[in-house]
């Protein structure tokens, strides 16, 4: 950077002596006019230098003149049946996402995923959409079903707790700072036959070389009590999971203690379906919850108690606004007005592109304004007509669609 000003300087100083301008004023404005030239390029040459970091967060690597502009929008995409169905990128979402980013690779629009789904960490998940959608995304743009999880860190830190679903749910509460996580699989493994039909299931059968075994006890499940229970992600094994869960949350959190009081019991969404690989819906973590519900009701003298996140909830849209908020700050504001501290403006529209009528509509109708919903054909929502109980704003067929009917509204197609 010292280089470079020491080039402006003489670069100005020869432009000086060679021009020889008739007056003062004119030799001020000209020799102003070279300087912005000058840093034009500057900032130019290092946008275009700093892209090649993929690594790197292009957010940091705006010009002053973008600075200044002010964004007064920001979108949240869902990811099943809108971006992606499986690992396979659907509705023109790669070329959709694309536009949202200058020439160099920077980011021209706040945007961040808002998705029920999740079992891994924010980090991972974030390179693997960079990988299949080919733009770079910062994990602090991946908003899961679990992510508020992170704020309950301080009543749980140092408590045992169990956290259950697909992925890598145990992985995903270690990374939030939880120090004693345990999966409901390796509790259940502590104990003998607390799933009575363990041998009769598939993966539990394989030859021990391709089993994956129980590691020592990091912790006294006998004696230690289950402080809090996750669902970090959609249950794997249904009938496991009810069957043990009940077992935990009836005994107060120790085992074969019976009739005390519940643990708190945490649901990261509350999907009854969504979009998968298959062409039909699947049920989602909303169908496992009333299953063990109406489960637990039955055998249990007192009714489940639990807590769900996940969209619909406004929390999480006050949640996305925030960090939207963030994302806003880095790219559209020029820090010199406020001493170099970024300044918060709020914005005229957020859009919300979903497939699920009952959840993102209806999660963006319940959070008000600013947010804007529109609902896409390529998932849970197919119907040519709106959707009778929670309408969107707009329905288009993709989400490639969307993104065109957004950048025209704002001015920036």
């Amino acid at each position: 950077m010292v280089t470079v000003k020491k080039s402006c300087k003489s670069e100005s100083a020869r432009d000086s002596h060679r021009l020889q301008p008739s007056s003062n004023h004119e030799n001020f404005q000209r020799t102003k006019e070279r300087k912005l030239r000058v840093e034009m390029r500057f900032h130019a040459s290092t946008i275009s230098r700093v892209s090649q970091f993929k690594n790197r967060a292009p957010l940091s690597y705006q010009s002053s003149s973008q600075r200044r502009k002010r964004c007064n929008f920001g979108i949240a995409f869902d990811i099943d049946g809108v971006i992606l169905r499986g690992r396979v990128p659907i509705g023109g979402s790669p070329r959709a996402l694309r536009r949202l980013y200058g020439d160099s690779g920077e980011l021209n629009v706040p945007y961040l995923f808002l998705t029920n789904g999740g079992g891994i960490p924010e980090t991972k998940r974030a390179k693997e959409l960079s990988e299949l959608l080919g733009v770079n995304i910062m994990f602090s743009q991946v908003v899961q079903g679990h992510s508020p999880f992170r704020n309950l860190l301080k009543k749980f830190e140092n408590e045992l707790i169990i956290a259950t679903g697909k992925g890598d749910p145990t992985l995903v509460m270690s990374e939030y700072g939880f120090k004693k996580v345990v999966s409901l699989e390796e509790y259940a493994s502590y104990f003998e036959s607390i799933d009575p039909v363990s041998q009769y299931k598939r993966w539990t059968t394989m030859p021990l070389s391709d089993r994956k075994m129980p590691t020592l006890p990091r912790c006294d499940v006998s004696s230690e009590r289950i402080k809090a229970v996750f669902v970090v992600s959609d249950p794997v094994d249904w009938g496991r999971d009810i069957q043990v869960l009940c077992d935990v949350l009836r005994s107060g959190g120790l085992h074969r203690e019976a009739n005390r009081n519940q643990p708190p019991l945490y649901f990261a969404a509350d999907d009854l379906e969504y979009q998968a690989a298959f062409p039909s819906k699947r049920l989602g973590m909303g169908a496992f919850r009333i299953a063990l519900e109406s489960i637990f009701n039955r055998i249990n003298p007192k009714g489940l108690e639990y807590v769900s996140y996940g969209k619909p909830n406004p929390f999480v849209f006050k949640n996305a606004e925030a960090i939207l908020n963030q994302l806003q700050s880095s790219l559209c504001l020029d820090h010199s007005e406020n001493n170099g501290v970024p300044r918060s403006h709020p914005f005229k529209t957020l859009y919300m592109i979903g497939d699920n009528p009952s959840v993102d509509v209806k999660g963006a109708q319940q959070a008000g304004r600013p947010w804007f919903s529109i609902l896409t054909r390529t998932g849970v929502f197919r119907t040519k007509d709106n959707h009778a109980e929670f309408p969107a704003d707009l329905v288009v067929d993709t989400v490639e669609e969307a993104v065109d009917y957004i950048l025209k509204r704002e001015c920036m197609s």
